[in-house]
């Protein structure tokens, strides 16, 4: 047995061993603040070639070139680095946000080509949230204030104010908020609902931000709008009471049109024709005439 393992030894020895380019991240992801420097780390190792070329893509809905033909592309130009083959990308803002892939080709080893994929999350701070906020609501209507940050990374959570009061929903409120989405609904509004109104957007990354209060008037229904109000329902009930006499008046046949009778017209008869002139044959004078 030792005999077969020693020339198989010496064979593995003797043979050249087949290395390939090798591609790896030392941070395969990265979370950096809104206009700091990104660091996209990439190492490789290569067996023979000593020049290898080196590119950096984006994958978004497509594939773009960030650093291609030894140069940066698009908006890259003049605002990144390239150093062995880590990336560096200045001021970065939301947009640069994605998926890069580092990639290695070395023509003169066996396997020539490696990859490494980094995932670059740019954090945003607050900013001021859009609030909506109805100058004036009348009594007993539902309504819905609504708050919206579309800026922020991670996305942001939002609470409302009163009167620079925080709001808080209980089960004896009669209003509920939701903090994920910046809405604050109420059920059934009352003159007590009245006030300034805002909402503050808050997440791990900066200071909160809010929008400028808004004044709330709640008031009741106008006398003339109540009146017009009270005869538009007066009125509808008054067609449908209508509606359904006809309808049940058809169906007792009350409704059926009487037959018309036929005219009687008074009858003339036709005088009678004139006794037929006899024939001048058989006529005989009777009389004589002198002229």
């Amino acid at each position: 047995m030792k005999m077969l393992a020693l020339p198989l030894l010496i064979t593995l020895l003797h043979s050249p061993i087949c290395l390939s380019v090798t591609v790896s991240s030392s941070k395969p992801k990265v979370e950096v603040h809104e206009h700091t420097d990104a660091v996209l780390s990439c190492e490789f190792r290569t067996e023979k070639d000593q020049n290898p070329r080196i590119e950096w893509k984006k994958k978004g809905k497509g594939v773009t070139f960030v650093y291609f033909n030894n140069k940066f592309t698009g908006h890259y130009a003049g605002r990144a680095k390239i150093e062995g083959a880590t990336l560096t990308i200045h001021a970065v803002t939301q947009k640069d946000s994605g998926e890069y892939r580092c990639e290695v080709t070395a023509s003169e080893d066996h396997v020539n080509l490696g990859e490494a994929i980094v995932t670059l999350n740019v954090l945003v701070p607050p900013h001021v949230p859009s609030c909506e906020v109805p100058g004036s609501v009348f009594v007993g209507v539902g309504l819905e204030l609504l708050c919206k940050d579309k800026l922020s990374v991670p996305p942001a959570t939002y609470r409302w104010y009163k009167d620079n009061r925080a709001l808080t929903a209980t089960a004896d409120t009669l209003y509920s908020i939701d903090t994920s989405k910046g809405s604050l609904n109420f059920k059934s509004v009352s003159k007590l609902d009245s006030g300034m109104y805002r909402c503050e957007s808050s997440n791990s990354v900066g200071a909160p931000k809010s929008c400028v209060a808004q004044e709330l008037k709640v008031s009741d229904y106008p006398v003339n709008t109540a009146i017009l109000i009270a005869g538009a329902a007066g009125f509808t009930v008054l067609v449908l009471f209508c509606c359904i006499c006809v309808c049940i008046c058809r169906r007792r046949g009350c409704c059926r049109k009487s037959k018309k009778t036929k005219s009687t017209k008074s009858y003339h008869p036709s005088p009678p024709p004139p006794p037929p002139i006899r024939n001048l044959k058989h006529y005989k004078q009777t009389q004589s005439f002198m002229i």
